[in-house]
């Protein structure tokens, strides 16, 4: 009985070691496209093109559709929320600032870029995988899916503009005021060398 335990532990030896090679190898590719955003979303694009591709030849799959395009919509809201939520600390007396004197906070996402990046990819590549199961593919009429979808969406995209608006935040870097570092003087630098 010691031998068969002996021989199943040393079997799963190798596939435990296989899997731990590729979970760092899969890390450090992940690691190094962390500063390529571009790179990154113009990789997802393709993804999700492939995956329409498929939907499209095939016919089919639009419950897996309409599945993916909820979750992405649920992803985005979190993409474009603050992390620490005005209203509920406007409940505990903190609030944002209103004034110039205010205590500056930056608009920190409740969920970051790179794993709403990470999250899309791995489910358009789900959803993907799920076209080639045809328990996956439920006959339904997709125009009433399509405008379910794009009406909660309209309502929800509403409802997040308008907290937005209300509490006074933007949570893209586009129109906000940028400062140039500011460069030293050729009279400063000689005085620092001379030190």
């Amino acid at each position: 009985m010691a031998d068969v335990r002996g021989d199943g532990a040393s079997a799963m030896a190798p596939l435990a070691k296989w899997r731990n090679e590729f979970a760092r190898a899969f890390q450090y590719y992940l690691d190094k496209s962390t500063p390529l955003p571009l790179h990154r979303w113009l990789g997802t694009i393709g993804i999700a093109l492939i995956y329409v591709l498929r939907v499209y030849n095939v016919q089919g799959f639009y419950v897996v559709s309409y599945g993916l395009g909820i979750y992405i919509l649920n992803l985005l809201i979190g993409f474009l929320s603050p992390k620490i939520d005005p209203e509920l600390e406007a409940m505990d007396g903190v609030s944002l600032p209103t004034k110039e004197s205010d205590e500056f906070k930056p608009f920190i996402r409740r969920l970051p870029e790179f794993k709403f990046w990470y999250a899309i990819t791995k489910a358009f590549l789900v959803a993907f995988v799920m076209t080639f199961f045809s328990v996956f593919d439920v006959p339904v009429f997709w125009p009433i899916l399509l405008c379910y979808w794009v009406v909660l969406f309209v309502l929800t995209m509403k409802r997040q503009i308008m907290h937005m608006i209300k509490y006074k935040y933007i949570p893209f870097d586009m129109g906000k005021q940028r400062y140039a570092r500011k460069r030293s003087s050729p009279s400063s630098r000689r005085m620092m060398s001379k030190d």
